[in-house]
């Protein structure tokens, strides 16, 4: 069963970075163990992936992807509660 589209909100935790995304109401979030620098753009390697960061609180709440460069990854932790219906964790050695 595919899930519907739905706006969802979300953004940094000091509320300075504020976005709007349409996407499924279930998602699949993948949790990492690496770390990231609290710079405003983290990229290494190919630079394909850019982590953009709020630069007051270093939360990244959304990032390119180096896997998907043309889509936009969100941080589950920054979306506003209320619009997932469900949320599938997998896990990815960073």
């Amino acid at each position: 069963m595919e899930s519907e589209l739905v706006l969802h909100n979300g953004g940094c935790h000091c509320k300075k970075v504020r976005w709007k995304v349409q996407a499924p109401t279930s998602v699949v979030a993948w949790k990492c163990n690496c770390s990231d620098c609290s710079i405003t753009t983290y990229t290494f390697g190919t630079h394909t992936a850019k982590h953009t960061f709020c630069k007051v609180c270093g939360i990244t709440s959304f990032y390119t992807p180096r896997s998907n460069p043309d889509g936009i990854a969100v941080t589950l932790a920054c979306l506003d509660p209320g619009t997932l219906s469900h949320v599938e964790i997998r896990h990815a050695d960073g």
